[in-house]
């Protein structure tokens, strides 16, 4: 976390928490969502016009990945000075960009090393890391067609939709966080 942020937290340590203005996508593009976006849809919904608008600023992209955590039920989050913004997920926490060399690469730009894989029922592969649960960015999936060819990786199947509870991630605090209003 960047050393700004922890003097933010410290400074105003009471800033409500922000929900449903930040998307990741299932290609490691963050999304900003306005209240028009989100009256649109879910951000992982059918309709498109519910991810908002792709985020290009580089240093902004390397903001939010510097200052991208989860708190203890599994809400990703990136801390924005004392607010925290939670974090529509698509897919899941982390988005994979595999390298040449074997070597796996997150979209915030964490290097991570292979633990196992698993193919969901759309052929969606997803690989656990020493960070956490993420998904194999389309573009890189002939080589991990390769690397599950030559034996290096043996995914397990698995259905989308169990993946959060299995391992400890929410998919959209914003719709936990309402819910949890409506009980």
């Amino acid at each position: 976390m960047d050393e700004i942020v922890k003097a933010a937290l410290v400074k105003w340590p009471n800033v409500p928490d922000c929900y449903g203005w930040l998307g990741l996508d299932a290609r490691g593009h963050w999304h900003m969502r306005d209240d028009a976006v989100q009256r649109a849809g879910a951000f992982a919904g059918p309709d498109p016009a519910g991810r908002g608008q792709r985020l290009e600023h580089e240093k902004l992209i390397g903001f939010i990945g510097r200052n991208y955590e989860h708190d203890e039920r599994g809400r990703w989050f990136f801390q924005n000075g004392p607010q925290r913004v939670y974090v529509e997920l698509d897919a899941a926490p982390w988005v994979w960009r595999l390298q040449p060399d074997g070597s796996l690469l997150s979209h915030t730009g964490l290097p991570a090393s292979y633990l196992d894989s698993w193919l969901d029922e759309r052929g969606r592969l997803y690989v656990r890391t020493e960070l956490g649960l993420g998904l194999v960015q389309s573009q890189d999936m002939h080589l991990a067609a390769d690397w599950v060819e030559q034996g290096r990786w043996q995914p397990q199947d698995c259905l989308a939709l169990e993946l959060p509870d299995r391992f400890g991630f929410v998919l959209s605090p914003q719709a936990e966080a309402a819910q949890g209003q409506a009980l």
